[in-house]
């Protein structure tokens, strides 16, 4: 009860894993994994905000700057667009639109 109504106050969807795929709990385990090391086991917050601030800058650098070997050395957005330039009828918003900078 305390965790949804937490969970529904900031916004948070509760998705659960499919039955019979535990490798995406732990996709996404890892996936907590790396955020938590280079948030909260590597700097001292003094307030939320500066949390909220921090956790933004690691999702942006993440998502569009580092190379990841398992997208062939793409970034996470660059293997979207890559993706979304083959197949966009699995898209509901173009990825291009979603890029940070002068077209927001």
């Amino acid at each position: 009860m305390r965790f949804d109504k937490i969970r529904e106050a900031n916004g948070i969807k509760h998705r659960l894993t499919k039955p019979n795929h535990p490798w995406t709990n732990g996709q996404v385990e890892r996936m907590n994994r790396t955020i938590k090391d280079a948030t909260v086991k590597r700097y001292l917050y003094e307030s939320l905000d500066q949390l909220r601030t921090n956790l933004a800058d690691f999702m942006a650098a993440y998502n569009f700057a580092r190379r990841l070997k398992t997208l062939g050395g793409l970034t996470p957005y660059e293997y979207i667009c890559k993706v979304w330039t083959s197949e966009p009828d699995r898209f509901i918003v173009n990825p291009i639109h979603q890029m940070p900078g002068l077209n927001n």
